[in-house]
């Protein structure tokens, strides 16, 4: 891989930090934009050569959820094989075809043009949109070349990380110089190489997926009565396609409400209507709650007739 060369420093065992200057990094900008790559194209070895990918957890393929939390990314390439996608992605393949994953970042690094580069693993059933928020604000504010979440034993992840993209290009070409190849090359020569922060992110973030065992505990934690609800939500959302902010508690009171004071399965029609009416208004989320809050209205006063008319009687003549 040698895409960088011509703008590389001549490599050598006596590399100084002076090969690592002028490469465009703006510490404390204010540029929020970022590309995302997720690296997709894994043997797993220890799932038998399952793909990986494509294994669901909660109804959703993992690849679909982490592409879900870096929504935000102004380009997403998928460095794997190509296979139907929740959202719109780019794609691309490494050289040689599981030549691990230093040569699968530089394949989909060729693809963006952001001033910072999310890199992801295309297994991480629980990284979610604020941990991606979280690592643009500390690579802002901390004007390093990196930020690499750490997981609840102190590791560095690599692949939940944001790296500006100069350094990341430069290093990457530095390493293809020095190697001959960047295939079956490991990433710590690349974190080693930059000036990385850590971010003590959600313990979840970086919890992924290489064994069945793996598989099965994400599995029983999304099925968790605390967070399933969420969960189902957001499924559902990816599912029909659908990008809205939904309070879910102004829904199930509403459901409550209808089926308390109309009848028991008023409470998912009702809900139906509500998301009907929702869409005609705009589909915005205040348009959801607008539609939820006249319904429970209308569901209360209906409770309250019924109350009066089943209520004591006057009997006197």
């Amino acid at each position: 891989m040698t895409a960088y060369d011509a703008a590389a420093p001549e490599p050598g065992p006596g590399r100084t930090s002076a090969d690592r200057t002028g490469a465009g990094a703006t510490p404390g900008a204010a540029d929020t934009s970022y590309d995302a790559v997720v690296l997709a194209g894994g043997a797993a070895k220890r799932l038998g050569g399952a793909d990986k990918p494509g294994l669901s957890v909660g109804g959703r393929a993992l690849l679909d959820r982490v592409l879900t939390a870096c929504s935000g990314a102004a380009t997403t390439v998928v460095v794997g094989g190509r296979r139907p996608t929740a959202r719109a992605v780019a794609w691309a393949r490494e050289e040689p075809a599981g030549g691990g994953p230093l040569a699968a970042l530089d394949a989909g690094l060729r693809h963006t043009t952001a001033g910072s580069v999310l890199v992801l693993s295309a297994d991480l059933p629980f990284l979610v949109t604020p941990t991606v928020e979280a690592l643009v604000r500390e690579l802002r504010r901390s004007g390093r070349e990196a930020v690499l979440c750490v997981d609840a034993d102190g590791r560095d992840q690599p692949l939940v990380a944001l790296y500006r993209a100069q350094p990341l290009r430069r290093e990457l070409a530095l390493l293809a110089r020095e190697h001959g190849s960047l295939a079956g090359r490991p990433l710590r020569l690349l974190t080693r190489a930059l000036d990385c922060g850590r971010l003590a992110a959600d313990p979840l973030a970086s919890f992924d997926c290489d064994t069945w065992e793996d598989l099965a505990a994400a599995r029983a934690r999304i099925r968790d009565h605390g967070g399933v609800l969420d969960e189902w939500i957001t499924a559902v959302k990816d599912e029909l396609g659908i990008e809205l902010d939904v309070d879910t508690r102004v829904l199930l009171d509403l459901a409550r409400d209808a089926a308390h004071g109309v009848a028991r399965p008023a409470a998912p029609l009702t809900t139906f209507l509500v998301g009907y009416a929702a869409a005609k208004a705009g589909g915005a989320g205040e348009d959801v709650a607008e539609a939820a809050r006249k319904a429970a209205a209308l569901a209360n006063r209906w409770a309250a007739e019924a109350e009066t008319s089943d209520g004591p009687k006057n009997d006197a003549g």
